[in-house]
């Protein structure tokens, strides 16, 4: 129960955070590494977004494939 928890969460997070937290994160204040925040917010989930994948892909691989 808890891998397949783990699993919607890995594949919901970077959709949420790319669609429905985006209005939230919409400002130019603050300034993080020289980018506005919502440029930062983007550039960060350019990141996170295959480490979610790479979690699936781990929860998959223990599980012996799709169930």
């Amino acid at each position: 129960m808890m891998k397949k928890l783990a699993m919607i969460l890995f594949i919901s997070l970077p959709f949420l955070a790319q669609l429905i937290v985006l209005p939230l994160v919409n400002r130019i204040d603050p300034v993080i590494f020289g980018l506005p925040f919502l440029q930062f917010w983007f550039f960060l989930w350019i990141v996170l977004t295959p480490l979610c994948t790479l979690g699936i892909y781990q929860l998959q691989k223990s599980q012996g494939g799709w169930n």
